[in-house]
């Protein structure tokens, strides 16, 4: 048995959780089900990000304490997580007082790569970002995410030398010690590691009030990136207990526009404690409106939860997971998502689940074991072909490529809708045919329980209802459809 980590970037509390939060969670959950599915011990971290000024202003506008209201928008991001069923085992806030003293460890431990310098230049706020002369001059002064333009700033602050872990950065990457996904991301890293400067790590405490205090200078306190990289560390126990039996991370998900700092500030960070580098980033694109960048000036921001209330947490994964590409900017609109759910979710799944239960029903075919696909399929009583291992699915979920491995799952959903049809088992019933009648719905349904088990990490509810229905010991039609038809 493996034991795998796998973890999501921590988002800010300063907002809502949004749909970039909910792709990072769900191909974290369909990956950690996988794993289970394969007999793997799973860690799973999620959790927030509670530091900065952003937060200290949006407590002071809603006249809260600082900690209060991280307190209550962490909570916002726990309830929306647990919406989703994600199947995380740990929950971490920086603010919590365990990775505040970890975090000090650390800084204390990255020591001999830090120094002290004044830093004059551009910064973002909204990005919690110091921004080099070549991007400010690239942007035209202007952070092209946030719309609003960069702060000149003059301070003494702390710094990591980068410079000392290039070449070690570079090395592993090449060498895939460190994969990064998808691979047009990794050459975009490899060319951004060239110019990368020293990162700040700290702030005066007169500019950054909200924070881990910086050991032994009371006048500093850490700046977001050690503070929020190490949780993945902080979250196992480090540096107080050993945490070799999880890391190094098999997968770490992230949105494209904070990979650089995953794939730059974070090996660094690594390589400065001595610990080895994580297996795999896989960054994930973002998720246009009607084709553009959601915006709320444009007022086209897509309300999570507002998608959850339509059809439910099936139909909201199936299609981030199969309509939303794994790695590249997809396009969400209310339309394509009534066609996935009617066409595909409904007549394809539901209308299989419907006919193939009545057609059992009627013939008095019993409910079968549930498969383990774990063993051979000898020792099963379905068909060879049903049960066999399916390679392409297996390399799919092992490349991350979860919205082709849906893809071809769902190959298989019409291709037993076609086989019923072929098959026209109620002409052999009308002929009196009963033992051919009998194995071609028996065949079926096993088929039909391997399928479902292998849609377990993307449909979680509707794999156990199918799983449900087919191993009763008699199999009744549900009396709601999986997906009923949507007007």
């Amino acid at each position: 048995m493996a034991k795998t980590y796998i973890t999501t970037a921590i988002p800010y509390v300063n907002g809502n959780p949004h749909i970039g939060h909910a792709m990072d969670y769900l191909l974290a959950d369909t990956y950690a089900r996988f794993c289970r599915s394969q007999g793997d011990e799973v860690r799973f971290q999620v959790g927030t990000d509670e530091h900065g000024n952003k937060v200290f202003r949006k407590a002071a506008e809603a006249g809260l304490t600082p900690e209060a209201y991280a307190d209550q928008n962490s909570a916002k991001f726990r309830n929306f997580i647990q919406r989703l069923k994600v199947t995380y085992t740990d929950f971490i806030r920086t603010t919590d007082p365990d990775h505040i003293r970890r975090c000090q460890a650390i800084w204390e431990k990255l020591r001999p790569h830090i120094y002290s310098a004044e830093y004059h230049g551009w910064y973002c706020e909204g990005c919690e970002s110091f921004v080099t002369q070549k991007e400010y001059d690239e942007h035209h002064g202007v952070c092209p995410d946030h719309q609003k333009p960069y702060q000149r700033l003059s301070e003494q602050n702390y710094y990591l030398r980068i410079s000392d872990f290039k070449d070690q950065i570079r090395t592993k990457i090449l060498a895939g010690e460190l994969t990064i996904l998808p691979e047009f991301r990794k050459q975009e890293m490899l060319r951004l590691l060239e110019d990368t400067p020293d990162i700040s790590i700290s702030r005066p405490r007169k500019q950054l009030t909200w924070g881990v205090p910086v050991p032994g200078d009371d006048t500093q306190v850490m700046y977001v990136w050690v503070d929020a990289l190490s949780n993945y560390l902080t979250i196992l126990g480090y540096p107080d207990q050993p945490i070799a039996d999880f890391w190094p991370a098999a997968a770490q998900f992230v949105g494209k526009d904070i990979l650089r700092f995953h794939a730059i500030t974070w090996p660094a960070i690594l390589l400065g404690l001595g610990l080895p580098l994580p297996r795999r980033l896989i960054s994930h694109g973002h998720v246009l409106a009607g084709g553009q960048k959601m915006s709320k000036s444009l007022g086209n921001v897509v309300d999570p939860v507002e998608v959850l209330d339509r059809h439910g947490l099936d139909a909201f994964r199936y299609f981030f997971l199969r309509h939303i590409d794994t790695f590249a900017d997809s396009d969400f609109t209310w339309e394509k998502f009534e066609d996935a759910y009617n066409h595909e979710l409904a007549n394809d799944l539901g209308n299989l689940v419907q006919r193939l239960a009545t057609l059992c029903q009627k013939n008095s075919v019993p409910g079968q074991p549930i498969p383990n696909l774990a063993t051979s399929s000898a020792a099963q009583s379905a068909s060879a072909s049903a049960l066999s291992a399916d390679p392409e699915y297996l390399q799919l979920m092992r490349h991350f490529e979860f919205s082709k491995a849906l893809d071809h799952l769902w190959q298989q959903v019409q291709g037993l809708n076609q086989a019923i049809d072929a098959a026209k088992p109620w002409e052999l019933a009308k002929q009196g045919n009963t033992t051919a009648v009998q194995e071609v719905l028996t065949d079926l349904v096993q088929r039909l329980l391997v399928v479902a088990a292998r849609l377990t990490p993307f449909l979680p509810d509707a794999a156990e209802r199918i799983t449900t229905i087919f191993t009763a010991p008699a199999i009744t039609p549900p009396a709601t459809p999986l997906f009923p038809k949507s007007a």
